[in-house]
């Protein structure tokens, strides 16, 4: 599941970009812009271009801070990928495709923050490390990294 978050961290990180691209593309040339108003509605070019570019920060930060292992990076990035699905709906009715893809891109970023987190930190963090809550990592011998947390 390790992988998994590595995965989510670093699709961030992509997913971020693309929206600081089409940001800029949106800011500095809004006649490349391709929409038609029987699909799409948006009031003000520049100003999606600014909630595009400000969300591909985020999103940027959010996937360096899951790659750096921070408790806060987890949260923050269920909230924006959340976020990112339900503007994707927004979209569907112009971009039918590539909404799709990226609905489905967020439900398996979820489901790598998601699921089984506490191995994930285990296996990110090494022995003696600080843990993703600042305190030290405890150094469980091999059964006892197999037992349940409640049953040591």
């Amino acid at each position: 599941m390790a992988g998994t978050v590595v995965f989510a961290g670093s699709m961030l990180l992509v997913i971020g970009l693309v929206n600081i691209f089409q940001g800029f593309i949106a800011l500095f040339s809004d006649d490349r812009v391709a929409m038609t108003r029987r699909n799409l509605v948006i009031v003000n070019v520049t100003g999606w271009g600014w909630t595009l570019t400000i969300s591909g920060l985020l999103l940027m930060a959010v996937g360096a801070g899951l790659l750096v292992a921070q408790t806060w990076a987890r949260i923050t990035a269920i909230i924006l990928v959340c976020v990112h699905a339900v503007t994707q709906i927004g979209w569907i009715n112009a971009y039918p495709v590539w909404s799709l893809l990226m609905l489905a891109l967020d439900v398996v970023i979820l489901f790598a923050l998601t699921v089984r987190w506490s191995d994930v930190r285990d296996r990110l963090g090494e022995a003696g490390e600080a843990g993703w809550g600042g305190e030290p990592a405890p150094d469980y011998s091999a059964t006892e990294r197999t037992t349940p947390p409640l049953q040591r």
